[in-house]
């Protein structure tokens, strides 16, 4: 018999270890870590070593690989844990190893079996690790509280002009600002090296550097990306490989192994040319400004000869991707993002769907809570999927958005709930519309096309552009739930036509939402009032 063993590696806790810290430069550092740990490190160790394996797949914090033996794969083990203590310290790897027989075993069940039981087990076993504190030290790191071994000087002085505050920081944090200082410029620059002077532009390792307007308040946008019912279909896709020449086991193995490394390797490269299309898209925003260093209407930060771009990528590789950006593009930038994965290519030869949701925020606000509430409106937005499932079977893309003027209290379910429900004759109503579909269809009004429309109108139509008054007017009238109330405002605002901005044409709806402003338990124009405020539409083409 040819027996061979299967490891699966997973990393718990990614969310703290990434986004603990609101200083942006550790959050770089640290996600450029879990890359290494996670990509570098594992083919560094089996090239540098007796181990005789192979990598099916690796990325986004896990691998699945394949050994000669199990002693190998324990082996191998060992030392990237040795490497990740000693290199990256606070990222939590989990292992989970089987061995079978190549020749007789189906890989693909043996990996479901490996999936669904030993590393979920593995995690629910996991002894957590009590770091030593203290004892004679008594200074603490700040992003950690772990005790503190070093200052924060001899990371920051590669930003030359950059005034930045000194800081205490643990080994770990050290180890994060170090990866920061150039691993991960070198790792960003390569990807998008093509598409930008980076002797004119770099991306920014302050939130101060997004970008703001003199004068006024400076908020950040947190983006998180998901595919949709990417589990799913990595399993269906296996399943189709594992039926393959099953007079052959041993070669139907190694066509798992095949196609599944080429459709990991196909997703990872689809979300690094869906975030160079965002790229390209803000890079064609700023050239088309009439001033060198204006993106649409307000300054980018610069130093010295250099520019700073607006957005920066943060987690990244595969369809699940989180970046950063300047508050009044966040919303626009995760359409153009999911608007680019749709068309890429992937080896099962499936359009690629995914959800994104986008937190705008205070600059300072805690980056840890703007990052969760954004995987919180990344799973509205899959929900809304779910829920259209039976009329929309092939999927769609959509997003999800919360702007926090101030502070955020509650999940999102909790300030919906207080903040966006209202009662109408014991009858709920939302005020909010979201989450949307990304593009039109034929039954659902609710999409980002339809209401970027709707906020053009109130932008820069006539009877409204330059109105505030008039819009905090409508919004207020918009808050008493009913058809009526619109209507009077309609009448006694003299609005043309007596119609509010209108949405594309679906099935009679755009017109009973212009004429009334609520559709059946949704409001239609809520969404767009308050995104005026924040929402700026990029110069440039999106298909550019």
């Amino acid at each position: 018999m040819s027996k061979k063993t299967v490891t699966i590696l997973d990393t718990t806790g990614i969310q703290r270890y990434v986004f603990n810290s609101n200083r942006l430069r550790e959050n770089i550092g640290a996600s450029h870590l879990l890359h290494e740990a996670t990509n570098d490190w594992i083919t560094e160790i089996l090239q540098d070593s007796y181990l005789k394996a192979e990598i099916i797949y690796v990325g986004g914090g896990n691998a699945l690989l394949l050994f000669s033996s199990p002693d190998n794969a324990i082996e191998f083990t060992k030392k990237l844990s040795e490497r990740i203590l000693r290199e990256a310290s606070g990222i939590n790897l989990v292992a989970a190893h089987r061995e079978f027989d190549w020749e007789n075993e189906s890989l693909h069940d043996v990996i479901e079996c490996l999936m669904q039981d030993d590393i979920e087990q593995a995690k629910q076993q996991r002894v957590p690790s009590s770091p030593l504190l203290g004892l004679g030290i008594t200074a603490t790191c700040n992003s950690t509280q772990l005790p503190a071994v070093d200052s924060s000087d001899r990371y920051i002085q590669y930003d030359a002009g950059e005034e930045t505050d000194s800081y205490l920081i643990s080994a770990e944090t050290s180890q994060k600002l170090e990866a920061a200082r150039e691993r991960a410029e070198k790792r960003l620059q390569k990807i998008f090296e093509k598409i930008f002077d980076l002797n004119v532009y770099q991306f920014p390792k302050r939130t101060d550097q997004l970008g703001r307007s003199e004068g006024s308040i400076s908020y950040a946008a947190v983006i998180h990306a998901d595919g949709n019912g990417m589990g799913k279909r990595f399993r269906e896709y296996g399943e189709k490989l594992a039926k393959q020449n099953l007079n052959d086991r041993a070669k139907s193995n190694q066509a798992y192994v095949d196609g599944i490394r080429e459709l990991s390797k196909t997703v990872n490269e689809a979300g690094k040319n869906a975030l160079r299309e965002v790229a390209k898209f803000v890079k064609a925003s700023i050239e088309e400004g009439k001033v060198k260093g204006e993106l649409g209407q307000f300054s980018l930060k610069s130093s010295k000869k250099i520019i700073y771009l607006p957005f920066r990528p943060l987690v990244y590789g595969g369809d699940d991707v989180t970046f950063i950006c300047d508050g009044r593009i966040g919303i626009e930038l995760a359409a153009v993002y999911l608007d680019a994965l749709k068309n890429q290519q992937i080896a099962d030869g499936k359009s690629l769907y995914a959800c994104a949701g986008v937190c705008v925020v205070k600059t300072h606000y805690p980056f840890a809570r703007a990052y969760q509430l954004s995987e919180e409106l990344c799973r509205e937005a899959k929900k809304h999927v779910k829920d259209n499932q039976e009329s929309d079977p092939d999927g769609f893309s959509a997003l999800d958005w919360h702007l926090a003027a101030s502070g955020l209290s509650g999940s999102i379910s909790d300030i919906r709930n207080r903040e966006y429900q209202i009662k109408v004759d014991k009858t709920v109503k939302h005020l909010q519309m979201r989450p949307v579909r990304l593009h039109q269809n034929d039954y659902d009004w609710r999409t980002w096309e339809g209401l970027t429309q709707v906020i053009s109108h109130l932008q820069q139509s006539e009877g409204w552009e330059g109105r505030k008054n008039k819009v905090l007017a409508l919004r207020e009238v918009l808050r008493q739930g009913t058809r009526e109330a619109v209507q009077d405002f309609l009448r006694n605002y003299a609005i043309k036509n007596q119609r509010l901005p209108v949405y594309p044409e679906q099935s009679g709806q755009a017109e009973q939402l212009a004429s009334g402003g609520w559709l059946n338990k949704y409001c239609g124009y809520f969404d767009a009032i308050e995104a005026m405020e924040f929402y700026l539409a990029l110069k440039g083409d999106k298909n550019a």
